[in-house]
């Protein structure tokens, strides 16, 4: 059972640093539930509280990360609430279309709102920029948190 418990949990969190890059997927909650769910099955005597804390607080680094580096990217650049809303619209609509989609939209959708607000084009196209370069940077962040996560627990089951 220990062998099964160790492998189901390298493969839901490796789904969970894949499902990282698609926008609105609670993926740092999936790597959580993935060591609970090992644990749950060993009995709970692998990872230390010690562990267990150090995965909540990358956990809360990564959410916030991955929030507060669209929010500064956006405003580096000048967006206003009007492209942050485009953004994340467009990233909901984006996952309907794919990863193509979720790159896409969101930068469209952040320009349209920036430039139906009365920005100029150009200015728009700067804030929608920056928008998305925060975005992306938040999953870089945030998919480097949890593979430190994942190699945490790894060293602790195996």
């Amino acid at each position: 059972m220990d062998a099964f418990a160790d492998w189901l949990f390298v493969v839901l969190w490796g789904a969970g640093v894949l499902l990282t890059l698609v926008p609105f997927i609670p993926a740092t909650l999936l790597i959580l539930a993935a060591a609970l769910l090992h644990e749950a099955l060993v009995g709970f005597r692998e990872l230390s509280l010690g562990l267990w804390l150090a995965l909540g607080v990358l956990a809360l680094l990564a959410m916030t990360l991955d929030n507060l580096a669209t929010l500064l990217g956006a405003k580096r650049y000048g967006a206003g609430r009007a492209g942050l809303w485009g953004a994340f619209l467009g990233g909901l609509l984006g996952l309907f279309l794919g990863v193509v989609g979720v790159l896409v939209l969101p930068f469209l959708l952040a320009w349209l709102f920036e430039y139906l607000s009365g920005r100029k084009p150009e200015e728009a196209l700067k804030a929608a920029w920056g928008t998305l370069v925060g975005l992306m940077g938040g999953v870089v962040a945030k998919a480097i948190l949890h593979v430190a996560m994942g190699i945490l627990v790894i060293r602790a089951i195996f």
